[in-house]
């Protein structure tokens, strides 16, 4: 090895090695804080930011993914979604604002439409505000909401099978697909774990993502109920683009800068 090459290396790895220890803290609490103000961080940037290797860099966004701070992705991290896996603890989640989404999510459905409902803990409060006297079909995979609805007197529920997602309630699977492939609906009211302009629609759990492209190809339009810690954030497996959607509805006091994003690729966006 040439002396001036042995000399880069050296002055490089003594550099990462100045980055270890309270410093790589400093470091990594410093990316938070980027990705929180910006949205999304990149590697590269990050590396000419903090002087130091894009592989210190990427130990540092594995390392913070693996603390639940970041969502990667390729070349960078995302804020991750904050949903919690866990059905019991997302009922607890954001409680006044979950029932504002679902109040101004139910009043999307009008009588005598066919509408698909998704499973989740905001679409099962969507059921409850939905009236009691309304005539319509409410086609779901979350046994939970047709139960709600089991006393609705004007209302036909129709419960899709499949296996359950016990972390979600949610009836996944082949059957779960094949049935909502014959379904055309008017709306369709959709659950995700997160939405950005960039990853798209993104859930948790791999099989619930087939069985929601499923709702959404059967729908003439989809609304996505989403808190606003959902938005600009990501889950590991993606659905699809923001286009699949036609509305977002989230709770008021989500800032316009937040929503301009979605507004601008011509989604209606509904603050309940």
């Amino acid at each position: 090895m040439h002396y001036h090459e042995h000399t880069r290396k050296t002055v490089h790895v003594q550099r990462d090695l100045i980055s270890g220890g309270v410093l790589t803290e400093e470091r990594r609490r410093a990316i938070v804080d980027l990705l929180r103000r910006d949205g999304k961080v990149l590697a590269a940037e990050l590396s000419n930011r903090f002087e130091v290797s894009q592989d210190t860099i990427r130990r540092d966004l594995r390392d913070l993914a693996e603390a639940g701070l970041l969502q990667r992705v390729h070349g960078g991290a995302l804020p991750r979604s904050p949903t919690d896996p866990r059905y019991t603890a997302r009922q607890r989640e954001s409680p006044a604002a979950k029932t504002a989404i679902a109040r101004a999510a139910a009043g999307l459905v009008r009588p005598g439409q066919v509408v698909i409902l998704d499973a989740g803990t905001t679409a099962l409060q969507v059921a409850e505000h939905l009236p009691s006297d309304l005539r319509a079909t409410i086609v779901t995979n979350s046994p939970p909401a047709a139960v709600a609805l089991g006393s609705h007197a004007n209302l036909e529920v129709v419960l899709v099978g499949g296996r359950l997602v016990k972390e979600s309630l949610a009836a996944v699977g082949a059957e779960a697909v094949e049935a909502l492939r014959s379904v055309r609906a008017d709306l369709c009211i959709l659950g995700v774990a997160g939405l950005h302009p960039d990853v798209g629609i993104s859930m948790l759990n791999l099989e619930e993502i087939y069985v929601k492209r499923a709702m959404i190809e059967g729908a003439a339009e989809v609304a996505a109920v989403a808190a606003g810690d959902k938005l600009g954030t990501a889950a590991p497996y993606v659905v699809g683009p923001l286009e699949m959607l036609t509305h977002i509805v989230t709770e008021r006091g989500v800032g316009e800068e937040v929503l301009a994003s979605y507004r601008t690729i011509g989604l209606t966006v509904l603050q309940g």
